[in-house]
Formats: C-alpha cells, structure tokens, sequence
C-alpha cells in the first residue's frame, strides 16, 4: 500500500537519493525565488502557492517537471528552447544540471503575476 504524500518532505523522499537531489535543488530555488509562498501539496505534486498556486515541481521518469502556468512558457520562450515544453510545462533532463537561475527568474514572474502586476 502506498503512503499518502502530505507534505513535499513525503514526496521527495519516495525517490533515490540522486532524484532526490534535484528536486531538493528545485525546491531551494522556488523557495529563495518566492520566500512568502507557501509549501502545499496538489493534484499529488508539491507546489509553493500564494494567492494561487505559483509553480509546480515533480519528478518524472527522464526528467524533473517543472509546471509555471502557461504564460511563462510563453514570456520565457526563447531561454526555454533547449528544452521540451508544453502549454503548461517544462521537462529537465534528469542528466543534466537544473538551470536554477531561469527556475527563480521563473517563479519571481508567476509571483509577480499573482498579485496582479504581469
């Protein structure tokens, strides 16, 4: 039986430590990026959420998930084009660094756009 992931502490510790790692990396970023956010739990990933949620992160089979919203895929487009996005997401090779700086410049626009000046 699978335990119930409550916290983001739950979530990455389900990982190997080298997964572990980069999702500990991520969310140093988020959290230095956006330090009034709060850590949740939603739609089973951790998230740091304010008025609405800003960003999610989450560990994929090749790649760590990091889930902006739409906007910033489009705001950020052309720092983004070494990597595979969608309307909503973006994947980080699992063997490469974590671009951190574009993940803080990230999460500072959602912040930004969640209290209402973007």
């Amino acid at each position: 039986m699978k335990t119930e992931i409550k916290t983001i502490d739950d979530y990455i510790n389900q990982f190997p430590d080298e997964i572990k790692s980069k999702l500990e990396t991520i969310r140093t970023a988020i959290k230095k990026a956006a330090p009034k956010a709060t850590e949740v739990i939603s739609y089973g990933m951790p998230a740091f959420k304010m008025n609405k949620v800003l960003v999610y992160f989450a560990a994929g089979k090749n790649h760590i998930g990091f889930y902006p919203t739409p906007k910033p895929i489009i705001v950020f487009s052309k720092e983004l084009e070494t990597y595979k996005t969608s309307k909503g997401a973006i994947q980080f090779p699992l063997d490469k660094k974590i671009p951190l700086a574009l993940v803080s410049k990230i999460t500072k626009y959602r912040v930004k756009e969640d209290a209402g000046l973007k």
